[in-house]
């Protein structure tokens, strides 16, 4: 009898073990996601977040994320980068070695996402990075993307429209020296603008280090330069002190920002100092339409508030990374090889509609997509100026 048990056992977990998949319990996959929740930036974190808990509602909406005929459960594993380099490499081999993530989405800034991705290419992991406009993130790293444009690409776009807006011939730019993503814009904007100006019309090049708070030296030099526009491609925390105190110290002219600037915090902190500044972001809140407009409102009904851009390209980053999955025809359960196959399929993304624009990823992973020139209103909000593209 006890032989005859034991005989049926074996027969039932072989029956198991080779039934389909749709027979026993849906398996799951998983998607990591590298964000700054605390530290100097934590409202970029929330935004990440936020935007990965309204695409996991229409993920297990619909049943779960169906791959090669299979269905499977998903789950979202965030890690919390502290807005650290280090911290960010660390949560990265954490979500990779511990958590087994098929793909990663973040981080978000490139002093992050640079290191994060060091890790993922490494592992041979796919990671997109929403939103960090630095070259390195990408260069020489077959499993690392991102969702945004290059600073190469934003640094002439910024020079070029305030030279064709305001016909300014000579340009300050203020940044933190300590942090890859403004260093690298700040250079690289340098380098267009005296392209288009000639040498010596970036008449002064300031710098400060990360969590500085006074601005009056540098801005005092700014000023006396002789500077007829200011350029800083701070965040958002930054932003305000820096636009307040110069505007303290008597400076009148335009302050030019980059995409850092497109925090829902901005203007919150900044106040009517912001007003009627420009600068160059990945889209436009303010008279959205189609899918980017019913995003917006989904968003501002769940949390109270207008996305950033963080939030937007969050979301275009983790529905490129659902095509790619699906796109892979079906997974082997062997994480190594599913791993590569994502990547390839990431790799091969044509046309991709996102919300911030319609992607095509080169063969370093970044995506060929227009910049926006935006404009904050006196009422606060982000108004489409124009659209640069490459």
């Amino acid at each position: 009898m006890r032989k005859g048990f034991l005989v049926l056992v074996a027969i039932l977990v072989l029956g198991l073990a080779l039934a389909p998949c749709g027979w026993t319990a849906q398996k799951t996959i998983k998607i990591g996601i590298n964000a700054p929740i605390t530290g100097d930036i934590p409202k970029v974190g929330e935004g990440s977040k936020y935007a990965a808990e309204m695409w996991l509602e229409d993920i297990n909406a619909a049943g779960g994320l169906e791959v090669g005929g299979v269905k499977y459960n998903v789950e979202v594993v965030v890690e919390d980068n502290e807005s650290k380099p280090e911290s960010a490499a660390k949560a990265a081999t954490k979500l990779i070695t511990e958590d087994e993530v098929l793909a990663i989405v973040g981080p978000q800034a490139s002093s992050q996402a640079i290191p994060a991705g060091e890790m993922a290419n490494n592992y041979g992991t796919p990671m997109i990075s929403p939103w960090s406009t630095n070259p390195d993130t990408t260069k020489d790293r077959p499993f690392v993307f991102r969702g945004c444009f290059l600073d190469p690409f934003q640094g002439p776009v910024v020079a070029n429209f305030i030279k064709e807006e305001f016909g300014f011939t000579k340009a300050a730019v203020l940044y933190d020296v300590a942090s890859d993503y403004p260093k690298g814009l700040a250079e690289v904007f340098k380098e267009a603008w005296e392209k288009n100006n000639g040498p010596g019309s970036v008449v002064a090049f300031e710098s400060f280090t990360t969590k500085d708070a006074d601005f009056s030296s540098q801005l005092t030099n700014i000023i006396n330069s002789g500077a007829q526009v200011l350029f800083t491609p701070q965040y958002y925390n930054e932003v305000a002190l820096i636009v307040q105190q110069a505007h303290e110290l008597g400076w009148k002219n335009p302050i030019v920002g980059s995409d850092s600037w497109g925090s829902a915090e901005t203007v919150k902190l900044c106040g009517e100092d912001c007003y009627g500044l420009f600068f160059s972001t990945h889209y436009a809140s303010a008279g959205a339409t189609g899918a980017t407009k019913a995003f917006i409102e989904r968003y501002n009904k769940k949390y109270g508030y207008v996305p950033d851009d963080v939030g937007a390209l969050t979301w275009d980053a983790l529905r490129i990374v659902q095509a790619a999955i699906e796109g892979t025809g079906g997974l082997s359960g062997d994480l190594k090889k599913d791993r590569e196959k994502v990547k390839d399929a990431l790799a091969g993304i044509k046309e991709f509609a996102g919300i911030t624009g319609k992607m095509t990823f080169t063969p370093d992973g970044d995506p060929i997509k227009c910049a926006v020139i935006v404009r904050i209103s006196d009422k606060g909000e982000f108004e489409f100026f124009k659209s640069v593209c490459p």
